[in-house]
This record gives C-alpha cells, structure tokens and sequence, in this order.
C-alpha cells in the first residue's frame, strides 16, 4: 500500500497548485484533487517532481489517500462553492477529521460552517492567506482561526510554508471560528486603502507636478529602497517603467481604467459601519473602485460634466 499524505488540497487554480507545490517543496506529503481531473493529472504531470505529489481523480480517492486524522484544504471561490465542496467531502470523513477553508470567505460564512461541521464531528479552520499567487508559492502570510487542536495539529506545516520575516514566520494562530478570516478581511481592506494612496499620489505627480511617467516609475522606485518599501510600492514602480509594445505608450496608459473588488474590502467597511468605528480611508477606497467600475457612465459624464483639464487652475 502507498504511504499515505500528511494533507490534502482541493482546488487547483493558481493559488490553489502554487500553494501545493509550497507544501510539497517543504517536504510534505501532499494529495491532490480539482472537479476537472484533467487538470488533476496536468497538474502532477508538470510540478509531481517537485515532491510527494499524488493526484486523486474523485473526493473519495482523496480522502482516501489520506493519514488520519485528515487534513483537506479547500482552495475555491468564496461563497457557494466552499459550501459545496464541504457537502461533497463531509460523507467521506471521519469524527476529528480537519477541514480548512483558505479562501476568501466572509467571516460570517466561517463562523456557520465551524458550527455545521462540529455538529458532524468534524473541525475547521477558515484560514487567511495573503501573497497572491506568488507568496501562494514561495511563502504568503497565513492567519488559522478556529479549532486551536486541530491548529496545533497543522501548525508545522503551515508555519513551515509561510514567508519568513526576519527569523519569524508570518503564521500564528488568530483566535476562534471567524477570527482568521476577520483578520484576513480587514488586511485586504488595509490594501485597498494603501492602493488609492498610491493611485492618487501618482495623479497628484502626473497631473500635479506635471512629471511624465518614466520620472514617477523613478520616484516610486526611489520609495521603494527607503521606509515605503513595499510590495505595492515595488509593483507600482515596475508597472510604470513598463512600455506597451503595440503603441509605444506607457503600459499604464493602455490599462483600461476600471478596477473590479473581490468584497473584502466592502466587507470591512461594513463591519466597520455595524461597530461605529470611523474607517473613512478604506470606505473611500471602496467608493472609488465602485465609481470605477462604473466607466460608461463616467464617460458620458465627461461630456456632460466637464471639469477642469489636469494641470489647470490656481497655483
């Protein structure tokens, strides 16, 4: 009989495989399972080198692929379908058995789903990742919340494969059901935040201080080495310094100018305005993504609506 994996993951779009692989490459055994086994098989064809990589083509092979107690990661869109793949795993696991959701879910869909779960004997963690599809591979930042036994039963493994800062991995335990993604919600509200500073702090150089857009990709890059080093800081400078190939414009100016949100954002602000506390950065930050996405009635404003052009006024 094949020795059994120490956790399992299913999902494998892009955070789902790199988070894999970051497993996998740490010297963990890990099985694997997406609804298309295509992609399964694609998968463990291209990284099963990487480490003890084993692809399962049902639920039931996954968990059965696995050392008990089980440990299943779900790698899916928030919402519907993190329910359905707890419905789909649940029949085949056992009393114990630990289930995490390192999604971007509500923390109010974590909190029901840790109550639903123990009624079957089973534990959750809603767990907060954050790094993107890069940090998913080579280290994210990672906030467990839930069943403190079943952390301390994964907790080498997710500590293992978080990014490292200074001698201190970016991996602890938050507190009960909810808390890791509350603290994941509010994180991703903090980003939203800091990327309308950035965006209005290069339409203030732009527009502004009249600088063209290599002189900012500068600027931003000289941020970048002193106490604004940041990765947004650092993917601002290198977006800017980048020229469109077909136009030979700046990249940034052949960017449609409509920007989507995923809800964490809108979710913090919400909460915010349930608890009375005062979060007008990250809430204008969520205004301004909405009215963004909203670019063929800005358009038709423009015309209708015309202000100042950029550059003009008092000085």
């Amino acid at each position: 009989m094949t020795e059994q994996s120490q956790i399992g993951l299913t999902g494998l779009a892009v955070m789902g495989a790199n988070l894999a692989r970051n497993i996998a490459r740490h010297g963990y055994a890990i099985a694997v399972h997406n609804r298309s086994p295509q992609k399964t098989r694609d998968f463990v064809a291209e990284f099963g080198h990487e480490g003890a990589i084993t692809g399962t083509e049902s639920v039931e092979e996954l968990v059965a692929a696995l050392a008990r107690p089980r440990k299943v990661i779900i790698m899916v869109k928030a919402g519907a379908p993190v329910d359905a793949v707890i419905e789909e795993l649940a029949p085949h696991l056992d009393a114990g058995d630990i289930v995490i959701d390192a999604g971007n879910s509500h923390f109010d869909d974590t909190k029901r789903r840790t109550a639903a779960c123990a009624e079957r004997g089973l534990r959750f963690l809603g767990t907060g990742v954050s790094g993107g599809e890069e940090g998913a591979l080579n280290g994210p930042s990672i906030m467990p919340g839930g069943d403190r036994e079943a952390w301390a039963e994964v907790e080498e493994i997710l500590t293992a494969i978080a990014v490292d800062v200074d001698g201190t991995p970016c991996c602890v335990y938050v507190g009960p059901d909810g808390a890791g993604h509350y603290v994941k919600m509010v994180h991703n509200g903090i980003e939203y935040a800091d990327m309308q500073l950035i965006a209005e702090s290069y339409d203030l150089l732009r527009h502004g201080a009249g600088l063209g857009v290599p002189e900012i990709a500068e600027t931003f890059d000289d941020w970048n080495r002193g106490d604004l080093e940041s990765f947004l800081i650092e993917i601002t400078a290198t977006v800017l310094a980048r020229t469109d190939d077909a136009t030979g414009k700046p990249l940034v100016d052949v960017i449609l100018d409509q920007a989507e949100q995923k809800g964490t954002g809108r979710w913090t602000s919400q909460d915010a305005l349930e608890l009375g506390v005062p979060l007008t950065a990250i809430t204008e930050a969520v205004f301004a993504r909405s009215l963004s996405a909203l670019r063929d009635q800005r358009v038709a404003a423009a015309d209708a609506l015309a202000g100042p052009q950029p550059g003009e006024g008092e000085h």
